[in-house]
């Protein structure tokens, strides 16, 4: 099965290109800019408005990808605030962090191992959803739940079909045997 079985128009698998590749690439950006400090998330003083590139806050100079967000922006009335706290800056959560945020984004953009990231991806989005409650704007849904349905849509329409290597990838003797990397 292709994905031109589960979407018939091509208009409809081009969009899901299009998001799946834009997934992808604000996946892969948040990796850089944790690893490199390239001054957007990472190596901007708020407060100054400097931005110090490629400073201490870049992972490769032993910044933690993790520490700012769990320490500082997990909502004090969150329920699971200590959990996050506790786990802030800890190297196993760096670590898997960044492995995750890297290995979405290359999937997503390439289109290949959707099926293991819907599943990867969907629970990155629902770990910070869960650090982001209670919500500011909405009871439920942010967008750390859409990007989560996201995710498992792109799995469940083939979308690494389309300008990706999903059809490429689905023939190696690797995923033919072991289906689910599709």
């Amino acid at each position: 099965m292709v994905e031109r079985d589960i979407i018939t128009h091509s208009a409809a698998r081009r969009g899901l290109a299009v998001l799946r590749i834009g997934f992808g690439l604000t996946f892969l950006w948040a990796f850089l800019d944790k690893l490199l400090a390239l001054g957007y998330a990472t190596g901007a003083n708020s407060e100054t408005g400097a931005v110090d590139r490629f400073g201490p806050d870049a992972w490769i100079h032993g910044g933690s990808p993790t520490f700012g967000f769990l320490s500082f922006g997990v909502p004090a009335d969150n329920p699971m605030h200590d959990f996050f706290n506790g786990i802030a800056g800890d190297a196993w959560a760096d670590w898997m962090f960044m492995i995750g945020l890297a290995g979405i984004g290359i999937a997503l953009t390439l289109g290949i191992g959707v099926r293991v990231t819907a599943v990867a991806g969907g629970a990155l989005y629902l770990l910070m959803w869960l650090a982001s409650l209670p919500l500011e704007n909405n009871p439920v849904i942010d967008d750390h739940l859409i990007g989560a349905v996201a995710v498992v849509v792109f799995a469940l329409t083939l979308a690494g079909d389309t300008w990706g290597l999903g059809t490429t990838w689905a023939r190696t003797r690797l995923v033919r045997r072991f289906p689910v990397l599709r």
